[in-house]
């Protein structure tokens, strides 16, 4: 697998994520060229518009949800459902990001200049989709932001019952694959993340965390099937 290609770095120079407003809010603005947002994802920042077609914020909540891969709650009906579903690595990462993008989806902040910016990072190699597969094609998925022993987790989507839950997994054992040190975000933690193992962590200690695992080896993000 080749490793992932390093962009121009960006013009822009962003606040300490510790500026943060009582909202989680560092700065409005700047573009989302790749060079910036792996700089944002690097200083523990995240991209989402103020308001769907708004200006593009740039986030640092606390706390911060993030999942431990080794701490995933598999419950028996997800156990059973993945072996309903096929996991596949960047097979359709844009057919992914559309569906996550569906605007009919309540609180849908995904549009065309996201799309766009993803596809971008995806086609150097920084960006990429978990899916689930079953016979009547893809049935859900997520799609994020790996650097280092982070993955950042964007959006997720399924057409059929835990098709999302399962592609989780499959990024679970995947990131398992290359040790234990690497955590995914999942900048809020909702309670339905809460059930999958999620937690909150106070932002002192994601932002040391991210110190700690944003240099280590990437994962193997080889194209295909993982399970």
């Amino acid at each position: 697998m080749a490793p992932p290609v390093e962009p121009p770095p960006s013009p822009w120079a962003f606040p300490p994520a510790e500026t943060a407003d009582e909202n989680g809010v560092v700065g409005i603005g700047a573009d989302i060229e790749p060079g910036t947002l792996l700089a944002a994802y690097r200083s523990g920042l995240f991209p989402m518009p103020t308001e769907p077609g708004g200006p593009m914020a740039w986030w640092s909540p606390d706390p911060r949800g993030i999942l431990d891969p080794r701490n995933l709650r598999v419950s028996r009906s997800l156990r059973r459902s993945i072996n309903r579903f096929e996991v596949r690595v960047d097979t359709a990462f844009h057919q992914v990001v559309e569906a996550c993008a569906d605007p009919t989806r309540d609180r849908r902040w995904i549009d065309d200049r996201i799309t766009t910016a993803y596809e971008n990072l995806h086609k150097l190699g920084w960006a990429h989709s978990i899916e689930a597969w079953d016979e009547d094609g893809l049935a859900g998925g997520l799609y994020g932001v790996s650097i280092g022993g982070l993955f950042a987790g964007e959006s997720m989507f399924h057409w059929r019952t835990d098709a999302s839950k399962v592609a989780l997994y499959g990024l679970v054992k995947l990131l398992m694959r290359g040790g234990n040190k690497r955590f995914v975000d999942v900048q809020w933690c909702t309670p339905h993340l809460s059930r999958l193992g999620a937690r909150e962590v106070p932002r002192s200690d994601y932002l040391d965390l991210l110190t700690e695992l944003v240099d280590i080896n990437e994962p193997d993000w080889s194209v295909g099937r993982i399970n």
